[in-house]
C-alpha cells in the first residue's frame, strides 16, 4: 500500500552541540534552494543546552522552517557497547533508532548529515517510491568500487556500502524491523573490524533492505570531483553539479568551515556560511 506523501518535507537531523552552526548553514540552503516547500526539522538530541534549542527554533522561524525536537534520553537507555565504541558519539546511531521516538503520526524522513549543502530541490528525492525498502541511500563508488568490494568482505554483505549520511527513511517499516537489541549484539559480534560503527551497522543489518539511489544527485561527495569528472567522460563538471545535483556532502575531513584546504565546493559553502551568520546577526 502506497504512502500518502506529505507536502511537508520531514527532515532529520540528530547532532550535538558542535554541529548547530553546520545544520544553520545546511537548513539555510535547504530553504534557499526551495522556496516552495514547506519544511519541519525534527532534531535528536541527548543534552543540547535548552538555551541553544530555543535559539535554533528561533533561526527556524527566521528563514521559515519549523524546528521539533526531541530528547532521546528520554526515551531511550543506551547499553554500554554502544558507547565505548572507538569513542565515536551515541547521536550517530540516533538516526537508526528514530522510528522508536518521532510520532507514529510520522511515517517517513528525510536523514541528513548536518555537513551538507542542498542546492536544488529536494522533492524528487521526498515522494520516491521506496518499493517496499526500509531505506533510500547512495553508494560512493569511486573509479572502481574496490571499497565495496573490501567492505563486503569486512562485513559479510553482498550490497554496494552505502553512506549513511543522506537517507530517506520508511518510519513504519524501521518501528517493525529494527531493534535496538539487534544493533547491540551486531556491535558486539563485530566489535573489533567496526571502523564507521553506524554505517557499518547500517550496511550489516539492513542492506538487503536500501533502495540504491544515484550519488551525483542525492549524496554528492564534494570530494570526489575529479572521479566524478572522469567516471563520467567530462559530463558531470562543475555545470553540471549546480543544475543537477542536489545534495553536496561534504564527507570526512577536514570540513569546509575549517581553516584547512578542502575541495573546490569551500567557497560555495563559505559563501552560505556568511550569509547564514548575517541572519543570526538579525536576532541579536
Amino acid at each position: 500500500m502506497k504512502q500518502k506523501k506529505s507536502d511537508t518535507i520531514e527532515i532529520l537531523v540528530t547532532i550535538d552541540q558542535n554541529y548547530i552552526k553546520p545544520l544553520e548553514v545546511m537548513m539555510y540552503s535547504m530553504k534557499l534552494n526551495n522556496m516552495e516547500q514547506n519544511f519541519c526539522i525534527w532534531l535528536i538530541h541527548d543534552n543540547i543546552a535548552d538555551s541553544a534549542l530555543r535559539n535554533l527554533t528561533k533561526y527556524g522561524e527566521q528563514i521559515g522552517m519549523q524546528v521539533k525536537t526531541v530528547a532521546m534520553n528520554n526515551n531511550i537507555i543506551f547499553p554500554d557497547s554502544l558507547l565505548n565504541l572507538h569513542d565515536y558519539p551515541k547521536e550517530m546511531y540516533f538516526r537508526l533508532l528514530s522510528g522508536q521516538v518521532l510520532p507514529a503520526s510520522l511515517h517517513r524522513v528525510l536523514y541528513l548529515d548536518p555537513d551538507i549543502l542542498v542546492i536544488n530541490s529536494l522533492r524528487k528525492l521526498w515522494e520516491l517510491d521506496l518499493a517496499g525498502n526500509m531505506f533510500a541511500a547512495a553508494v560512493h563508488e569511486g573509479l572502481t568500487d574496490i571499497m565495496s568490494s573490501i567492505n563486503n568482505i569486512r562485513l559479510g554483505t553482498t550490497t554496494g556500502y552505502f553512506n549513511s549520511g543522506i537517507m530517506l527513511m520508511d518510519l513504519d517499516e524501521m518501528r517493525k524491523k529494527v531493534k535496538i537489541e539487534d544493533i547491540t549484539a551486531a556491535i558486539e559480534k563485530n566489535h573489533d573490524t567496526l571502523i564507521l560503527p553506524d554505517q557499518d551497522i547500517l550496511n550489516y543489518l539492513y542492506g538487503e533492505d536500501i533502495l540504491k539511489i544515484p550519488e551525483t544527485l542525492w549524496n554528492y561527495d564534494a570530494r570526489a570531483y575529479s572521479v566524478y569528472l572522469a567516471r563520467s567522460t567530462g559530463n558531470c563538471n562543475i555545470e553540471w553539479v549546480m543544475e543537477n545535483t542536489s545534495i553536496l556532502h561534504f564527507c570526512g575531513k577536514p570540513k569546509p568551515w575549517q581553516k584547512e584546504k578542502h575541495s573546490r565546493f569551500k567557497a560555495l559553502y563559505l559563501n552560505y556560511q556568511q550569509m547564514t551568520n548575517r541572519i543570526l546577526m538579525q536576532q541579536k
